[in-house]
């Protein structure tokens, strides 16, 4: 298995390393650049919702490291007009040539509305929103008149760019339910799936995908499909690393219908767990809460346990069409956790630099 990804934390979890620098962005660089020391294909940012401009530590990796990926995963696909997505992505290209990664996703309600980009017609928008930019970045000169996005004769305009120069981002969609699998496998340059659900939804949404791909007539040798996988190996104590997934579970469960809807979890419980959560939820409630989720759910939709029982999970996930477990590793000391998975599964140290 050597084709794992990490999941950048905003926190600042131990043994990061990293350069000085406040906000706790050191310790990101510094997880980018063990995860590249450390034999991993790529690093995805977050942005979610209003903690962080998710520009600002890609842009810190991608100057700090030298061969790793660096993708976010994901930007809100409404929050920046499309020309100027377009821009930031050429300039990121500029600065670690080969190595970008733009993956577009939904701003989740009640967030959307209260900034004011309702999050209507999704599928209409993101199609819109990765024309126009899929057409800046390749180069040519864009005019499109669309509900969403709006642009006429717009060209990058740098200095290198009047021979109509590209540049090679993939964009991926930060996709959940199936009709944006199938818009992904029909326009996008690949997935990334979210986390907290089990094996067979990704066997689900690789079949959307496919349908997307045939209505375009397109091939998907070259289609990426990294999918989160939230993780955590303890093999002292298996069931505290069980616990460190069912936590986060729990509070997903409560807070993210996304989620709930393709994890497995039935009604009844989902009821029990809102009733004690509220929002923010406290870490208290979400520990009275967490006594309610079984190992068996937490161990469908995450990989936990020992190291073995973490590294068996992700390949199930691979089985069923994921070309990229994106690892989010969870609990005190994250860093244990992936230590333990790219010590087991042999990943190829490149030394610093």
């Amino acid at each position: 298995m050597n084709n794992l990804s990490l999941m950048i934390s905003s926190g600042s979890p131990k043994r990061t390393g990293g350069p000085d620098l406040p906000g706790g962005y050191g310790a990101i660089v510094g997880q980018a650049q063990w995860a590249e020391e450390h034999g991993f294909k790529g690093v995805w940012v977050g942005e979610g919702r209003l903690v962080t401009n998710a520009i600002v530590p890609i842009t810190l990796i991608a100057s700090n490291t030298k061969r790793i990926k660096v993708g976010s995963g994901i930007l809100p696909y409404r929050t920046r007009n499309a020309a100027l997505m377009a821009v930031t992505w050429k300039t990121l290209d500029d600065l670690a040539p080969g190595r970008m990664r733009l993956g577009l996703g939904g701003w989740w309600e009640p967030l959307a509305t209260r900034c004011g980009l309702p999050n209507r017609k999704p599928l209409k928008a993101m199609r819109e929103v990765i024309t126009v930019t899929k057409g800046m970045l390749a180069g040519g000169l864009v005019t499109y008149h669309g509900e969403f996005v709006d642009v006429e004769d717009v060209k990058f305009d740098g200095p290198t760019d009047d021979d109509d120069h590209s540049y090679p981002v993939p964009i991926f969609i930060g996709a959940v339910r199936m009709g944006m699998c199938r818009l992904s496998g029909e326009i996008a340059d690949g997935v990334l799936l979210d986390f907290l659900v089990p094996p067979s939804y990704t066997s689900l949404a690789m079949e959307a995908i496919r349908e997307g791909a045939a209505k375009s007539g397109r091939s998907l040798d070259d289609f990426e499909v990294p999918q989160l996988i939230a993780a955590s190996a303890n093999d002292d104590d298996p069931q505290a690393a069980i616990d460190d997934c069912k936590a986060f579970l729990t509070q997903y469960l409560a807070q993210q219908p996304h989620i709930s809807e393709f994890s497995g979890a039935d009604e009844e419980l989902l009821a029990k767990i809102k009733s004690i959560l509220g929002w923010p939820a406290t870490k208290a409630e979400i520990t009275e809460a967490m006594k309610l989720v079984p190992n068996e759910l937490t161990q469908h939709v995450a990989a936990c346990g020992t190291t073995t029982d973490v590294l068996d999970k992700i390949a199930e996930w691979v089985d069923h069409g994921c070309t990229e477990p994106v690892i989010t590793p969870l609990g005190d000391d994250p860093f244990s956790t992936l230590n333990s998975i790219a010590k087991k599964a042999n990943l190829p140290k490149t030394g610093a630099g």
